[in-house]
């Protein structure tokens, strides 16, 4: 009886027989030459699943196409290669997904500063059309004849809005810096 680590002869035949030369069935190519590729594999890659994967990827491979491989001079060198271009294949999609990751985060930007915070909680504080005007005016850059129009209402109205919310946005603002200090 062998080392666990050896592969065993099946039906007789040393593994590193050529199949054509033996008369090797794929299920005894199989199992003479699974264990060993792995090995190789896991080698290369450092993961013992992917590993098996790619090898019995290209077993299953090499199945579909045995009566001609059969007849190879090497059938495992052909069995090896798919299996080494498989794991190339897989190593360079994975680096591919991983730059487009990279490329796709999210950058984190500051939070707001607590001016902001409290203009915006004091533009919420105003009536709609005050706070409509106000944004449209100064955040969009409209006119005051812009804003009229688009509200719908006469200038002297948007005049009159934009004097109420910047007096009531002073005053609040005015109100919690002195109440912060």
């Amino acid at each position: 009886m062998g080392r666990v680590d050896e592969t065993p002869a099946v039906g007789g035949v040393v593994p590193s027989t050529p199949a054509s030369e033996a008369g090797l069935s794929f299920d005894e190519f199989y199992h003479a030459h699974y264990r060993s590729l792995t090995v190789q594999l896991a080698a290369y890659s450092g993961d013992l699943g992917q590993a098996q994967d790619l090898v019995q990827e290209a077993f299953c491979r090499a199945f579909a196409r045995w009566s001609r491989i059969c007849r190879y001079d090497d059938p495992l060198a052909w069995v090896r290669r798919v299996a080494w271009n498989l794991a190339t294949s897989r190593w360079r999609r994975l680096r591919t997904a991983q730059l487009f990751l990279a490329r796709q985060r999210e950058e984190h930007a500051p939070g707001p500063s607590p001016d902001r915070v409290a203009l915006t909680a004091a533009l919420a504080g105003l009536p709609a059309n005050q706070r409509r005007a106000v944004v449209l005016h100064y955040l969009a850059d409209l006119t005051v004849p812009e804003v009229a129009r688009q509200e719908g209402v006469p200038e002297g109205t948007v005049k009159s809005w934009l004097h109420r919310a910047r007096a009531a946005l002073a005053a609040q603002l005015t109100e919690k810096q002195g109440g912060a200090a």
